[in-house]
């Protein structure tokens, strides 16, 4: 399925992959992909690394417009967004206020609470949290999550009071405000979105305690099932859950929500990532090709989608 275009329309791109955050690894593999993807296309496209040259050299080297590959904090999370509105430069994904929220698991959650959709319940830990209180409340196991982090650093899965400590400490490492969760046993799930539609949903399957880091960009062992198995009502159900709230949070473009699926059926929302991987692992181009979208007419559609406020 390909769009007809003139890719000259785009002008001259600039790819933001690298940066300084603690996901600059596997930005480099989602920019380097999608750089490649976007001069297949006879796209003018260019790396441009932001924690080795300012924004303002966008301007100076006069980029049309931006496609944004940074993962985390000084990325996803609406400062590069606010600096290339300032610099009037249309990009790609969700704007300021709605990637800031996003990048924050506990605002994320408190808005998702306030308007009626469900999430896993959970507390804030600080350094004076009564841990044994926590597990009254929440029971075992939980989620013991850095909110402002993704690709899974720093979080952990704990199962006894004992090791609630040390994986408060572990979260703390990168971020001053960490969230516990309930953890909701049954099917894990995510949902594209591309263009304010869903793509099919992906089931999500490892061996690991969790998805975590390692299971996401380097194993082999990850289970990937698309279709996801789920009755066609049901993914319907699920993936209208997620539209909702990604466009709660004013998310816009494309992204993907994180979902798990109870044992009655009933899905609870995890987070929004704006700025998904693009790497070989990534779960956006996957469900892009179920519905006959190559990853190279991906990336043009998502370039399409670029904006100014």
């Amino acid at each position: 399925m390909t769009t007809h275009r003139d890719p000259r329309a785009f002008g001259k791109v600039a790819v933001l992959f690298g940066g300084r955050s603690a996901e600059r690894e596997i930005s480099l593999k989602s920019g380097t992909m999608v750089l490649q993807a976007l001069q297949r296309g006879g796209v003018d496209a260019h790396a441009f690394d932001p924690r080795d040259q300012g924004l303002d050299q966008l301007i100076a080297q006069h980029f049309d417009r931006v496609f944004i590959a940074l993962h985390g904090r000084f990325g996803e999370d609406g400062t590069v967004q606010g600096a290339l509105e300032y610099l009037g430069l249309p990009y790609t994904g969700s704007g300021v206020m709605a990637s800031a929220i996003a990048m924050d698991k506990w605002r994320t959650k408190l808005l998702w609470q306030a308007a009626g959709i469900p999430t896993p319940t959970y507390e804030r830990f600080t350094a004076t949290t009564d841990f044994a209180g926590v597990v009254q409340r929440l029971g075992l196991p939980v989620m013991v999550k850095p909110a402002r982090e993704g690709s899974s650093i720093g979080m952990s899965k704990v199962e006894t009071l004992e090791k609630l400590q040390p994986a408060y400490e572990l979260a703390a490492k990168h971020d001053e405000f960490v969230i516990a969760e309930r953890f909701i046993t049954g099917m894990e799930l995510t949902a594209a979105v591309l263009n304010d539609q869903p793509l099919p949903l992906i089931r999500l399957e490892t061996p690991r305690v969790f998805y975590d880091y390692e299971a996401k960009y380097f194993a082999n062992d990850t289970r990937y099932i698309c279709p996801c198995g789920l009755p066609a009502a049901q993914e319907q159900r699920i993936q209208q859950a997620a539209l909702e709230g990604f466009r709660l949070l004013g998310c816009a473009g494309w992204g993907r929500v994180d979902v798990m699926v109870d044992a009655q059926g009933n899905p609870h929302l995890l987070e929004v990532n704006t700025v998904p991987g693009m790497t070989d692992h990534s779960l956006v181009p996957m469900a892009a090709r179920a519905v006959g979208i190559s990853f190279d007419e991906l990336v043009l559609r998502i370039l399409e989608s670029a904006h100014v406020g």
